[in-house]
C-alpha cells in the first residue's frame, strides 16, 4: 500500500484539529477580553495573535502591559514561556530532517501545544508527516484568530473569564489531548512529575519561570525512565 499523497496528510491533520476548535476559540475569546482590558485596541489584540500565536505568551504580555512592566521584563517572560517549544523541536528534529529549510520554519512558526500533540500521535500511530503537522498547525491558527476576532468585537459582552469558567477551556482540552499519550510508564512518571513540579514552582516564581522548571523536571524525569 503507498503512502497517502501530501495533499491528504495536510487534509487529515486540518480535520484531526477541528474539535479542538471547541477550547481553541474560547480561549482566544478571553485572550481579547483579557487584552481589551489592558488597554490593546482590538487591532492590536488581533495583530499580536497573527505575528505571534503564542496563546500562554500572548497572556502574560498583556498582563504584565497591563500591570506597566518594563519591556524587558515582557521579553524575558514570554521568552522562558516558549521555551518549551524548543523541546517540541529536539522532539520531531528526525521527523522533520528530510524538508527543505524554508518549510521547517513554516512547520515551526504553526507549531503550537495541541498541534505538537496530535502530530506526536500521529506519528506514533504511523499516520504522521510534515505535511500533517501543517494542517494541524494551520487549523488551530484559524482558530485561534477567529477566537481572537470575536472577542475583540463583543468584548462588552463577554462577562469576566474566571467568573465565566472560561479559563479552564484550555487546560482541560490540553489534557484531554495528552491523555492518549500517556500509555507508556515513561510518559506517566514524566507528567507526573511535571505536575508536582508545577504546583509547586508556578505560584512561587515569576513569568514563565515556574513552567520552564516544571518541564525541564518532567523531561529529565522521562529520560530517566526510559535507561
Amino acid at each position: 500500500m503507498t503512502d497517502p499523497p501530501p495533499r491528504r496528510r495536510f487534509g487529515a491533520g486540518v480535520v484531526d484539529a477541528l474539535p479542538l476548535w471547541l477550547g481553541v476559540v474560547p480561549f482566544g475569546v478571553v485572550y481579547a477580553v483579557v487584552g481589551r482590558r489592558a488597554g490593546l485596541s482590538a487591532w492590536e489584540i488581533q495583530v499580536m495573535s497573527l505575528l505571534v500565536y503564542a496563546g500562554g505568551a500572548q497572556f502574560t504580555a498583556v498582563r504584565l502591559l497591563a500591570q506597566g512592566a518594563p519591556r524587558s521584563v515582557l521579553v524575558v517572560a514570554t521568552a522562558l514561556i516558549n521555551l518549551r517549544h524548543v523541546l517540541y523541536g529536539l522532539s520531531l528534529a528526525q521527523p522533520l530532517r528530510e524538508a527543505r529549510p524554508g518549510l521547517r520554519g513554516v512547520v515551526a512558526f504553526f507549531l503550537v501545544d495541541e498541534s505538537y500533540g496530535l502530530g506526536t500521535r500521529a506519528y506514533l500511530d504511523g499516520r504522521g508527516s510534515v505535511a500533517y503537522l501543517l494542517g494541524a498547525g494551520i487549523s488551530l491558527y484559524v482558530a485561534w484568530n477567529v477566537g481572537t476576532a470575536l472577542g475583540a468585537v463583543v468584548t462588552a459582552a463577554v462577562p469576566d473569564p474566571r467568573s465565566a469558567g472560561l479559563d479552564l477551556v484550555f487546560p482541560l482540552t490540553f489534557a484531554a489531548l495528552l491523555a492518549p499519550l500517556l500509555r507508556g510508564p515513561a510518559n506517566r512518571q514524566a507528567a507526573a512529575a511535571s505536575f508536582l513540579a508545577a504546583l509547586v514552582s508556578v505560584p512561587r516564581l515569576p513569568g514563565g519561570a515556574g513552567f520552564v522548571v516544571a518541564t525541564v523536571l518532567g523531561m529529565l524525569c522521562g529520560l530517566r525512565a526510559h535507561d
